[in-house]
């Protein structure tokens, strides 16, 4: 390559006839459910395993509601993003919008309680104000199916219990107003709130769950990517199974370089006390534990969030790609 070509490459490499470089614009939050994203960013993992002929985009969300709503518009092919905004959007597009292609994590979300709110048993819940997430995330819908489960309905189901849908951040301040009682939160923020917010463990959603596990992240990623682009999918997914078995490996390093993307993107880093503890009620998986997520569904359903008939998610997985990278592996596929 002579020099005068070799400049237009290095500047305009898109410009250039013959050279193409393919885009992936990925979403992800900026917490500790979201590990391989986040020290996938600051270890340059993805990026490595693309290679230079992709490039990443990065967007970075608060809930699942909005980047399901990003995948929609066409702003992002693949998200990092929970179970309830993925079966939503599975049946808001007929099927059509997404797949969800590996699992991220399992368990890492509480509900907690202030202090000072008067709550000790299940029926102290009645009259109080409980935040979650967002309206329809997944946190949201597992605290009004255990409101349920408890004889209670929050005040849009003629209930009186006030469930009031916030972004987290916004809760640890409320919490410190004394403007909520209880929030069922993913981490970090449920032990930011019992470290920061006056509140303490109430119940740790892992004992709802079978053997303790239960999908809080999956990726997904738009179909039409998926067949355009199937290379680029599959060395990402190798990137993340790889991510994947070097946190587990290497928790003390990756809870440091978790730690040190989340200071980047939000401006704060976590306490140590605060990782250490939030990360012991979290697994980092590429399982997507697909059983948690139709018990999931039907809680949403139940919520009055999925319509009028149980969803037919028969066409939501494809884990073809997911399989091809673990056998390559010699690791066991998931069924």
């Amino acid at each position: 390559m002579n020099r005068e070509l070799l400049f237009w490459f290095v500047f305009f490499p898109i410009a250039i006839p013959g050279f193409t470089q393919t885009v992936v614009r990925v979403g992800a939050f900026p917490n500790i459910t979201h590990a391989q994203a986040m020290v996938g960013k600051a270890n340059g993992a993805f990026e490595k395993a693309l290679g230079s002929g992709t490039k990443i985009e990065w967007t970075s969300f608060n809930a699942g509601p909005s980047a399901i709503e990003a995948l929609f518009a066409g702003a992002i092919d693949m998200t990092y993003v929970g179970p309830n905004p993925t079966i939503s959007g599975y049946l808001r597009s007929n099927g059509e919008a997404l797949r969800v292609i590996a699992g991220a994590a399992s368990g890492g979300a509480a509900l907690v309680v202030r202090n000072d709110s008067g709550i000790n048993t299940p029926e102290d819940f009645h009259g109080k104000r409980v935040g979650s997430p967002q309206l329809g995330n997944t946190q949201d819908v597992a605290l009004r199916a255990w409101l349920k489960a408890h004889g209670m309905k929050p005040t849009d189901k003629g209930g009186d219990v006030q469930v009031i849908p916030l972004a987290n951040p916004d809760q640890l301040t409320m919490f410190l107003q004394r403007q909520l009682d209880a929030s069922w939160a993913p981490e970090p923020w449920a032990t930011r709130l019992i470290h920061e917010g006056n509140a303490r463990l109430f119940l740790d959603e892992r004992d709802l769950w079978p053997a303790g596990q239960f999908v809080v992240t999956n990726l997904i990623v738009s179909p039409k990517f998926l067949r355009e682009h199937p290379d680029t999918v599959k060395r990402w997914l190798t990137a993340h199974v790889d991510l994947t078995d070097w946190i587990n490996g290497h928790l003390p390093e990756a809870k440091k370089s978790l730690n040190a993307q989340i200071q980047k993107e939000t401006g704060k880093a976590l306490a140590p006390v605060v990782l250490d503890e939030a990360f012991g009620r979290l697994q980092i998986t590429y399982d997507p534990l697909r059983s948690s997520l139709v018990a999931s569904a039907k809680s949403a359903y139940e919520a009055g969030f999925l319509g009028k008939q149980l969803p037919d998610l028969s066409s939501l997985y494809d884990l073809g790609p997911l399989n091809q990278v673990l056998r390559e592996k010699g690791k066991q596929v998931i069924q």
